[in-house]
C-alpha cells in the first residue's frame, strides 16, 4: 500500500509543480464541491424551480455524506499531507520524502477514503444533469436533445475531473480516494432517482430517519472505540503535520459533518410539514417563486456568516445542527410563508 500511496504523492507533486498557477481555480472547485454549496446555493434555486429536485438533492447529499462518514471509519484512509511524514517508505533507500505544499483547505481532520468532496460533487451534479436532461427530453427536438446530452454529460465530467484534481492538488486526497468517491456518489444518486417515497415522507419518517442515522453513527463509533479502535487518530495527525494550526478546523471533523447533515435532513422534514409551507403552495406565480429564490439566497448568505466558537465541542455541534436545520427551514417554509402573507396583505389592501 505504501508503494500505491507513493504513486499518488508523485501525482500531487506533479500537479503542484506543473499547475501551480491554477491554485485559485482548484480552490474554487473544492469550494463548489463542498456540500455547503449544495445546501446554501443549489438547493434554494432548485427547490423553488422544481420542488422534487430540491428534495432529491438533500437526500442524496445527506445520505451520501453519512455513508461517506461510515466508510471513512471502516477504510482508515490516509491523507497525503500527513502520510509523507508518517510513512517509513521514504526512509528505505535513497528516496527522500517530497515536500508537499499545503493550503488553507488542505488540513481535513477525518480519514481520507473515500473523498467526500468527490462523492458529494458527483452525486449532486448527477442529479442536476439528469434533471435537466429529463426536462429537455420533454421539450426539445431530437437533434437538440442529443446535443444537450453531449454538452451536459461533458459538463458533469469536467466538473468531477476538476474537483478530483483539486483534491489531489491540495494534498488532501490520493487519486484512488477521489475515484472511489465519484463512483459511490453516482451510485447513491442513481439509487435515489428510483426512490419515490422521499417526496411524500411524513414528518415522523423524517424524524425517525434522522434519529436512526445519528444513532447508528454514534453507536458504530462507540462500538469501534470499545474494540480499541482509535477513531480520532486522524485529528492528531492533522494537528501534528498541518503547517498552520489555524488551518485545522473542528467543522471538518466527522461528527461536525454528521450533525450538519442530520440538521439539514430534519430541517427539510420540518419545513415541508410546516403550516407556512402549506400556505406557500397556494402561491404559484413566477414573481412569487423568483422572490422566494432570491430572498432565500440572500438570507442564507447572512446566516452563513454566523460562526461558532469550537472551545465547547458539544455546544459547537448542537449549534451546527441548529444552523443547518434553520437554513433549510428558511428556504422551504419561513421565507415563502412570509412572502405569501405579504402578497396576500397587499392584494387585500388593493381590493
Amino acid at each position: 500500500m505504501d508503494l500505491f500511496h507513493s504513486w499518488g504523492v508523485e501525482l500531487v507533486v506533479h500537479l503542484q509543480t506543473q499547475y501551480g498557477q491554477y491554485e485559485n481555480c482548484f480552490s474554487l472547485a473544492s469550494t463548489v464541491a463542498d456540500l455547503h454549496a449544495t445546501f446554501f446555493c443549489f438547493f434554494p434555486v432548485w427547490f423553488h424551480l422544481r420542488r422534487d429536485v430540491g428534495v432529491q438533492l438533500i437526500w442524496v447529499a445527506t445520505i451520501g455524506d453519512w455513508l461517506n462518514l461510515v466508510l471513512k471509519w471502516v477504510l482508515f484512509g490516509e491523507r497525503p499531507y500527513w502520510w509523507v511524514h508518517e510513512t517509513r517508505f521514504y526512509n528505505i533507500g535513497p528516496a527522500q520524502a517530497p515536500a508537499l505544499k499545503q493550503f488553507p483547505i488542505t488540513c481535513e481532520t477525518g480519514p481520507g477514503s473515500p473523498s467526500g468532496h468527490a462523492m458529494g460533487a458527483a452525486g449532486v451534479w448527477y442529479v442536476m444533469v439528469t434533471t435537466l436532461l429529463s426536462v429537455a427530453a420533454e421539450r426539445s427536438p431530437p437533434l437538440l436533445y442529443r446535443f444537450l446530452q453531449v454538452a451536459l454529460w461533458s459538463l458533469l465530467g469536467l466538473v468531477v475531473l476538476l474537483v478530483c484534481m483539486s483534491r489531489v492538488f491540495m494534498a488532501a486526497h490520493f487519486p484512488h480516494q477521489v475515484i472511489s468517491g465519484v463512483i459511490i456518489g453516482i451510485i447513491v444518486a442513481e439509487i435515489f432517482s428510483r426512490v419515490r417515497w422521499i417526496y411524500s415522507a411524513s414528518l415522523k419518517k423524517y424524524l425517525y430517519t434522522t434519529l436512526f442515522l445519528l444513532s447508528f453513527a454514534v453507536g458504530f463509533y462507540v462500538l469501534l472505540n470499545a474494540l480499541g479502535v482509535d477513531l480520532l487518530w486522524t485529528l492528531e495527525r492533522a494537528q501534528k503535520w498541518c503547517v498552520r494550526a489555524e488551518w485545522v478546523h473542528l467543522d471538518s471533523t466527522p461528527f461536525a459533518s454528521l450533525l450538519r447533515n442530520m440538521g439539514t435532513l430534519f430541517g427539510l422534514g420540518l419545513g415541508l410539514h410546516s403550516p407556512l409551507y402549506t400556505e406557500r403552495k397556494r402561491s404559484t406565480s413566477a414573481t412569487f417563486r423568483d422572490g422566494c429564490m432570491v430572498g432565500s439566497l440572500l438570507l442564507l448568505q447572512c446566516l452563513d456568516g454566523l460562526t461558532f466558537s469550537s472551545k465547547n465541542q458539544i455546544l459547537f455541534y448542537l449549534l451546527s445542527f441548529s444552523k443547518s436545520a434553520t437554513a433549510i427551514f428558511i428556504t422551504t417554509a419561513l421565507l415563502p410563508g412570509a412572502l405569501h402573507w405579504a402578497f396576500l396583505g397587499r392584494i387585500k389592501k388593493n381590493a
